[in-house]
């Protein structure tokens, strides 16, 4: 096999025995750096094909340019979405790669988890327990059973969820660009347009990627459109959500409860510890403080079998190009 330097960028300590473990079979030279992907810190990569890449990285044009310049061929993403990569500015440069799926049901999973705790009020009951404070009083919760949930973004993520969903007995409507029509009548959901999910859906859950026709698909105007006290889940990515909108709908209970494993504005804080620094976001403080919001720090992936998965795939992925076969898992603008 011909061998390839290979630097992980953003590497955190809970991945790297992963990774580890899986280079085993393909034995690269692989460096390990918690630095974040800037136009800084770009300049500092010379010596490597392959820089392994993660979700709050910077991959705009200049950072690819500077990479270009240094010399690395490979940008290996080391997760599904790409909406942090100019593609564009990588088109005959560098070359890019990701790894589409990965354990969906880790996030399905959260999903329901988090519809979960804010039906049933677990954080609440929680801390209320550990006060010794047995009443019920505030804790009624709601069935999933018999609600109509929307699922926006039917891929591998929204189908695990709709699965897990129908499970529970919930009607489960889907909107799609891609309708899979056969998989929909397999588990007795239903295709319908955006407009129709929202105005019906008790709980909308989003599992699209993050495009330019996706950014802010919940917004003032969809948000109107939705039942009044609807239950929000966004495990996609942050900006699918007009945060500041967000906030508005959830004072004014348009929005009963928001369940958020992602952040529009999530990159200086997600991944490190800021409980010794004083958190400046005031939006993300706002979520933080309120009663009927859950939010996690971009845990849904975050299993061991997922973990396992991505670290196979992007290694997988890697050896394609240093031996020169077809790179099936290429993204192109």
């Amino acid at each position: 096999m011909t061998q390839c330097s290979i630097l992980f960028v953003d590497a955190q300590p809970w991945e790297q025995g992963f990774i580890e473990k899986a280079n085993r079979n393909y034995k690269f030279k692989i460096d390990f750096h918690p630095f974040r992907l800037s136009l800084e810190s770009a300049n500092l990569i010379k010596g490597h094909e392959v820089v392994c890449a993660f979700v709050n990285d910077d991959l705009s044009a200049p950072v690819i340019e500077k990479l270009h310049a240094n010399k690395v061929k490979l940008i290996a993403m080391r997760c599904t979405g790409h909406n942090n990569v100019d593609l564009g500015a990588a088109e005959g440069k560098v070359r890019i790669v990701n790894v589409p799926n990965y354990s969906p049901q880790a996030v399905a999973e959260h999903a329901v988890g988090l519809i979960l705790s804010l039906s049933r009020k677990y954080p609440l009951c929680s801390r209320r327990m550990s006060e010794h404070n047995f009443t019920l009083d505030g804790l009624m919760g709601f069935n999933i059973h018999g609600k109509t949930v929307g699922i926006i973004g039917a891929g591998s993520i929204g189908k695990a969820t709709a699965q897990i969903l129908k499970g529970f007995g919930a009607n489960v409507l889907l909107y799609d660009i891609a309708p899979d029509f056969n998989f929909a009548k397999q588990i007795g959901a239903t295709f319908c347009p955006l407009e129709s999910l929202l105005a019906q859906s008790d709980i909308v859950s989003l599992h699209c990627p993050l495009t330019p026709k996706t950014k802010h698909i919940v917004h003032a105007t969809t948000l109107t459109q939705m039942k009044e006290g609807v239950v929000l889940i966004n495990t996609g990515r942050g900006a699918l959500v007009h945060t500041q909108d967000l906030i508005e709908a959830l004072k004014s209970g348009k929005v009963a409860f928001a369940g958020l494993d992602v952040y529009e504005n999530e990159t200086p804080y997600f991944f490190e510890n800021w409980s010794d620094k004083k958190v400046q976001d005031e939006q993300l403080l706002t979520l933080l403080s309120m009663p009927n919001v859950i939010v996690t720090p971009h845990q849904g992936f975050f299993t061991k079998e997922a973990l396992e998965q991505i670290a196979q795939t992007t290694l997988e992925n890697i050896a394609a190009f240093s031996e020169g076969r077809a790179l099936i898992n290429e993204v192109k603008a």
